[in-house]
C-alpha cells in the first residue's frame, strides 16, 4: 500500500466490504456446521462420490491443516480439504466439498475462464512480487517508468481476481445443482449450502474490490506526483 496519504481513502470502502466478507462467511459456515446433514454424509464422502460420478476416478480427496483451507489443486490433480470440512457431515462441510469438486470439474471440461486464469498465474505470481519492486523504486528515485512499469504489472494482479469470480461462482453452481440432482441435500439443507456459498463469494468480491481500488490508488498516487 506503499504509505498513509490522502488517497488513502480510495481503499477504504473496499477495505469495508473486505472486513465484512469476511466476518460474513466465517459466521455463516459456522452457523451451518451446527446442521447436521440427513444422509450423513461426511464431506470427503460427498467429495469422492461427485467425483467418481463424474469419472474423476484419479483424483484423490486429502485431509489438510487449516481452517477453511479448502482446495483443489490443478497441477498435481489434488482435492484438499480441511480437517471440519474433511470429517464434517454438516450442511456447510458438504457445500464446501461440493463446491471444491465443482473446480475439478471445470478443470476436467477445460472451463475457459479457469483455463485463461491458470495459463497467467506464473504471470500473475511474478506481476504481484516485481510490482512493489518498482513501484516503491520508482517512486523513491523519482523515475516514472519504473512506476509505468509496476502499474501494468499490478493491472495483472487485478485480472487474475476478476477472473477469478466467475470461476468460482461457476463452482459454487455446479456444486447446488450436483447436490441436488444426486439429493445428498434436501431442500432446507441446500439452502443452509448455498447461504454458505453465497458468503464465499463475497470474499472474491472484496478480492475484486480491494485490487481495483488499489490500481486506482497508484495511478492516482503516480498522477500526482508527475
Amino acid at each position: 500500500m506503499l504509505y498513509w496519504d490522502s488517497s488513502f481513502i480510495i481503499l477504504i470502502p473496499a477495505l469495508l466490504v473486505a472486513a465484512w466478507a469476511q466476518y460474513r462467511v466465517s459466521s455463516t459456515f459456522n452457523k451451518y456446521s451446527k446442521y447436521k446433514s440427513l444422509n450423513g454424509y461426511t464431506g470427503a464422502q460427498v467429495a469422492r462420490m461427485l467425483l467418481d460420478s463424474s469419472g474423476l476416478y484419479d483424483v484423490p480427496v486429502e485431509l489438510i491443516q487449516g481452517k477453511l483451507s479448502d482446495h483443489y489443486d490443478p497441477r498435481k490433480r489434488v482435492m484438499r480439504l480441511s480437517q471440519e470440512v474433511y470429517h464434517g457431515n454438516s450442511v456447510a462441510s458438504i457445500g464446501v466439498a461440493a463446491h471444491e469438486t465443482g473446480h475439478a470439474i471445470q478443470h476436467k471440461n477445460r472451463y475457459l475462464p479457469l483455463v485463461i486464469r491458470n495459463s497467467i498465474v506464473p504471470a500473475v505470481n511474478f506481476g504481484s512480487n516485481a510490482s512493489w519492486i518498482l513501484l516503491i523504486a520508482g517512486f523513491i528515485l523519482g523515475i516514472r517508468s519504473l512506476v509505468t512499469i509496476g502499474i501494468f504489472l499490478f493491472t495483472l494482479v487485478v485480472l487474475f481476481q476478476i477472473i477469478t469470480l466467475p470461476v468460482e461462482l461457476n463452482a459454487s453452481n455446479r456444486a447446488l445443482k450436483i447436490l441436488e440432482g444426486k439429493a445428498i441435500l434436501y431442500s432446507e439443507e441446500l439452502n443452509g449450502a448455498r447461504s454458505v456459498l453465497r458468503a464465499a463469494a463475497m470474499t472474491y468480491v472484496a478480492a475484486v474490490l480491494t485490487a481495483v481500488a488499489n490500481l486506482l490508488r497508484l495511478i492516482y498516487i503516480s498522477r500526482d506526483r508527475s
